[in-house]
């Protein structure tokens, strides 16, 4: 199956090199580019799309507020954030907005090909321990509605479940959780799917910020007492 990816960046330069990359893959085709938010959102109206990279600073729309109404649609492409080391508060509203992931610009071609495969399949959030830096960080910015509601979701997962959760939110791929609980990792992935189905979330990252949300993980990645 090929991956339909998107390029939206206004640096034409970037997109450029991003294009070069992705284009020498044969399991990977640029479908649709463009330089800022309001342009991509007009383009996936007619263009099918599985992967966007974002770039978050842009004109007229930028990729945060481009990441949540795309995200917004039904059946929606996946997003992934591209950032850089100063823009972490980018990165971090992004993934809020419904990104599944992100990347830094100056990121191997090896380390983005693999990050576009893996939101793709859906199957892991990309760097999570990155992921867990970011909320490490940024947690005291989360909103907040209210520990009460959030704490009555998390009571439909089983004890085994809500230990899986987490492991997740620490930043732990499937194998290292499923060494950690001496599971095999497939049982360690029915756990993550139902956790998934029960709390009506997305994917991994949407795991990882409803448990810092809701207090299961505080900032610093420890499980809360």
């Amino acid at each position: 199956m090929t991956i339909r990816v998107m390029l939206v960046d206004d640096q034409v330069l970037l997109r450029t090199g991003f294009r070069m990359v992705l284009a020498a893959q044969p399991d990977m085709e640029v479908v649709a580019e463009a330089g800022d938010g309001a342009e991509a959102i007009e383009i996936l109206r007619s263009t099918a799309v599985d992967v966007v990279l974002m770039d978050v600073r842009m004109p007229r729309l930028d990729g945060v507020e481009a990441t949540g109404r795309i995200c917004a649609q039904p059946d929606p492409p996946k997003v992934l954030i591209l950032t850089t080391f100063d823009l972490d508060e980018y990165a971090f509203s992004g993934l809020k907005a419904g990104a599944s992931g992100f990347m830094l610009k100056d990121v191997p071609p090896a380390e983005l090909l693999g990050a576009i495969r893996s939101v793709h399949s859906g199957d892991a959030v990309v760097a999570p321990s990155t992921t867990r830096r970011l909320l490490d960080r940024f947690s005291p910015m989360l909103p907040s509605h209210g520990k009460e509601p959030q704490q009555k979701e998390l009571e439909r997962l089983t004890d085994r479940e809500r230990e899986v959760m987490m492991l997740v939110a620490q930043g732990l791929s499937n194998g290292e959780i499923a060494a950690r609980l001496v599971l095999s990792e497939a049982t360690v992935k029915t756990h993550v799917g139902r956790i998934l189905t029960k709390l009506g979330l997305r994917d991994r990252v949407q795991v990882v910020v409803l448990a810092y949300e809701s207090g299961l993980v505080r900032a610093g990645g420890g499980a809360a007492s």
